[in-house]
């Protein structure tokens, strides 16, 4: 498993159909609405045998409303017995 941490820049008023359309056609994710130079933010966990660049650019880049894109691979370096999330409190 490969774990995305995609930022995601939209046109204007478009946030909440961007993260309707991705959850509803491209992939089962977290996505939320965060502040700054991006809209959204997308957890996204993907199959070890999908390349992460391809997938951002096949899928994600084609969702209408999409402006940019800034995507992260996380890596599990930190967290015991290999599970895929550090769990915080």
């Amino acid at each position: 498993m490969k774990t995305l941490i995609v930022q995601i820049k939209c046109e204007l008023g478009q946030a909440y159909d961007v993260a309707a359309y991705i959850i509803d056609n491209v992939t089962p994710c977290h996505i939320y609405s965060i502040s700054g130079a991006y809209d959204l933010l997308a957890i996204i966990n993907l199959d070890a045998d999908l390349d992460p660049g391809v997938f951002v650019t096949k899928h994600l880049h084609k969702v209408p409303g999409i402006k940019d894109t800034s995507t992260m691979i996380a890596f599990n370096a930190f967290t015991p017995g290999g599970s895929s999330a550090l769990h915080c409190g």
